[in-house]
């Protein structure tokens, strides 16, 4: 069995030194873990992985706040989301 914590550790430290593979594994990782503060840290770090793990979550929640953060943040695939819920709304409440 694998020590989390160490593979964490590690993981971290080869992301510090530029790493984006294991920039995008701590991102699955925290992903798994369910821990959104880790995931927006990341995305924060410039973690893609960590921005379409965020994007799924608050699309599928129908979060526009965290769709506009997370564009905001640096992931533009995030505002095709946003724009495909305000649209259905828009839509939904013509007459």
């Amino acid at each position: 069995m694998t020590n989390t914590n160490i593979d964490r550790e590690t993981l971290r430290e080869l992301a510090d030194q530029g790493n984006e593979s294991a920039l995008d594994r701590l991102a699955d990782v925290a992903d798994a873990a369910g821990d959104l503060g880790e995931l927006s840290e990341l995305l924060d770090e410039g973690s893609m992985r960590a921005g379409l793990l965020l994007t799924r979550r608050a699309a599928s929640t129908g979060d526009w706040r965290e769709l506009q953060r997370i564009v905001d943040a640096g992931y533009d695939e995030a505002g095709d989301d946003l724009n495909r819920l305000l649209k259905a709304t828009a839509d939904g409440h013509r007459d």
